[in-house]
Parts: structure tokens; sequence; C-alpha cells
């Protein structure tokens, strides 16, 4: 049961950091300054409570982590086991992790609108998720190596996916007064979604190479599991390419027959990608061999 909390604590978690950093990616960076407040204002609500939701599963997951290193539920809240896990390497990566959160949510409700800092903050957060988990197996430089990649996995992988949602939100804005800047918004995106998508792939084939070696067990679960993930991302792949080289060039004027398809693709590449976190927050928890 702990487990189980474990990996539903794990999907909400890396589900809101996701969204904190694509909903901020698009309002620091993406849109043009024309666009920057109306889209804070649109995210502000969301932000505040993806903070607030990422603070508490840290909050939760490190209590949860206690109770997996010790004896079960009772240890969950106990104060000697949290200070016997600030004691291992995980403690003290996610102490820092924690503090983050803490700031990143004091950032999106006290200045809702200065977007780069949260944006800043929550790849923070992720480049120290690189440093728990299987990518702090190995030591020495291999195992820089190994969570420089992972943490690349990940600012690749919350580019891609904590960009849908927005991305759904620039086509509602394309129907009317402010078509230009939504189109360019969307544009922006395509090009940076280009780099995330090869990042994705390339970083996932490292990180599987450092944590299996040249001959992955594919009779195993955590083989099998790292199958079903792939096929879900070349999945996820095809939809974008479509997307962007099939209907993108035939798009009309207004809301037309590839606008809706687009959309409809869309929404089906975020339900992949949930699915995807999913399958991540299962076999992370797992045994590679």
């Amino acid at each position: 049961m702990l487990a189980t909390s474990w990996v539903l604590l794990r999907f909400i978690h890396f589900g809101a950091l996701m969204l904190i950093f694509g909903n901020a990616l698009y309002s620091a960076w993406l849109a043009p300054s024309s666009l920057h407040r109306l889209m804070s204002r649109r995210f502000r609500l969301q932000q505040k409570m993806a903070t607030l939701i990422s603070l508490m599963t840290a909050l939760l997951m490190f209590g949860v982590q206690g109770g997996l290193m010790a004896d079960g539920w009772r240890d969950v809240i106990s104060p000697d086991v949290w200070q016997s896990v600030l004691g291992t390497r995980f403690g003290g990566v996610w102490l820092w992790h924690i503090i983050l959160a803490l700031l990143t949510a004091g950032v999106a409700w006290l200045a809702p609108y200065k977007s780069s800092r949260l944006l800043l903050l929550t790849m923070g957060q992720f480049v120290l998720l690189a440093g728990v988990g299987h990518a702090a197996m190995n030591e020495g430089t291999p195992g820089a190596m190994q969570r420089l990649n992972h943490a690349l996995h990940l600012l690749c992988a919350a580019t891609w996916a904590g960009g849908l949602l927005p991305l759904l939100f620039c086509m509602h804005l394309a129907r009317g007064h402010w078509q230009a800047a939504a189109i360019y918004t969307m544009m922006r995106f395509s090009r940076v979604g280009h780099y995330a998508v090869a990042g994705v792939i390339l970083t996932g084939i490292f990180n599987a190479l450092f944590i299996l070696g040249l001959e992955v067990p594919w009779h195993t679960d955590y083989g099998q599991l790292l199958l079903f993930k792939c096929a879900l991302v070349a999945v996820m792949v095809a939809i974008a390419l479509t997307n962007r080289y099939f209907l993108v060039p035939r798009f009309r004027p207004d809301m037309g027959r590839e606008q809706q398809i687009f959309i409809r693709m869309t929404q089906a590449e975020v339900v992949l990608g949930a699915l995807v976190l999913a399958t991540v927050s299962l076999f992370a928890t797992w045994e590679p061999f």
C-alpha cells in the first residue's frame, strides 16, 4: 500500500510540476509581450493550485519514503525516521526540493505575474529530481553524466508535455482578436517542440543505457513496461508530426475541419502524456533486473 501511495504521489507531483513549467514557459518566453499578461492571468489560478499540490505531494513523498525505508505506515509520521531519511542521499536532495517547492508556491501566490521566476524555480526542481531514484545509482563521473542526462530528459519532457494545454488555449485565442499573437506563440512552441521531442528521445535512450546497459531485459516486468512506455511515446511523436506537417499547413482563416482535428489530436496527446507519466511513476519504483 505504501508503494502504491508513492506511485500515485509521484504521478501527481510530476504532473503538477509539468503544468507549472508549461504555463510559465508560454507566459515568460514563448508568448509575445502583447500576450504575456493575458496568458499569465489565464494561468494564474492553475499555477497557484499546482504549486500547492506540488508542495504537498513533495512533503507527503518525504514521509512515505520514511515509511518505505522503515517499518510501514507508523513510520510515515515519525520524526526520528524523518531525521534518518535526511541523512540519506535521497533526504539531502529532497530537502532542497521541498525548499524550492515552497519558494515556487510563494512566488505563485505573492507574485503571480513573475512567470520567469516560476520557470526557473520549476527548472531547479526538475534538476533536483534527477538526483534521486535510478538516476542516482552510479557514482563518480558516470553518475554525474547520468544525472545530467536525466535532468535534460525531464526538462525536455516538461517542455513538450507541459506545453500541450497552453497550446490548446492558444488555439482558442486564434479564433478572435488575439489571432496573430496566438499563431506566433504556437509557431514558437512548434520550433522549440522539435528540440524537446528530439531531446526526450535521445536522453531517454541514454537513460536506458545508463540503467540497463546494452542488454535490455525485455523478459522482465521492468523491460516490458519500458517497452510499453516507448510505444506510447512513439504514438505521441506520430501525433506531433501529423499535427505539424499535415494539419497546420492546411489551416484556414476560419476554424475549419483541420483545426478541429488538430485540437482533438492534441487532446489525445495530453492523455497519452498522462499515461506515459503514470508508467514512469510505476516502473521508477521497480528494480531494473
